[in-house]
């Protein structure tokens, strides 16, 4: 779905372990890393997309993970003008994206990229809850950052530190889904 100002409406999704360690996921045939992310479809809420695409990306369902928070508004990106389709009809000039803080809960092992008829990802790792933001194409590390900094509190439960590279202003706090760890 893509709204009057040109921006597609997406879930981000931050898939964490029991060491506090983020799931990063590399591009298919690609050297490109990055969170799950996926479009919401039209009638679909923010939460039915996530499971969907958790499931299409990743191969989890709901009952592999806690779903612990989200951040409470659309955060947006811009597309670089050479990924804009101007051909395409309604353009697309980015997204606006609301990140789910997930917990696996099930086996590593019921991770799996490839369950679904169109592959997006071909590898995937633990890393520190930072590195994403390092990670991530450039023009997505704002947004990435932007979450990050809204969903610590809630992972770290207030006991963690921003790297000083970090200089954004925090644009919000993550609204607490599930306490339960």
């Amino acid at each position: 779905m893509i709204d009057k100002q040109g921006y597609r409406a997406n879930v981000g999704i931050v898939i964490t372990n029991d060491k506090q360690q983020v799931l990063l996921a590399k591009r298919y045939k690609q050297d490109s890393w990055q969170l799950p992310q996926g479009g919401i479809d039209k009638g679909e809420s923010d939460l039915e997309a996530l499971f969907r695409e958790l499931n299409e990306e990743i191969g989890l369902t709901e009952q592999d993970v806690n779903v612990i928070a989200k951040t409470p508004k659309w955060l947006r990106y811009d597309l670089p003008d050479y990924h804009i389709r101007r051909t395409q009809k309604p353009i697309c000039v980015g997204q606006k994206q609301v990140w789910f803080l997930l917990r696996l809960t099930s086996a590593e092992s019921n991770i799996k990229l490839d369950t679904h008829s169109e592959v997006e990802f071909d590898d995937w790792t633990w890393v520190d809850y930072w590195n994403p933001v390092e990670a991530v194409i450039d023009f997505k590390k704002p947004i990435y950052e932007d979450m990050l900094k809204a969903l610590a509190p809630v992972l770290f439960n207030n006991q963690h530190e921003i790297p000083t590279c970090y200089s954004r202003p925090l644009k919000c706090s993550a609204i607490v889904l599930n306490k339960s760890k």
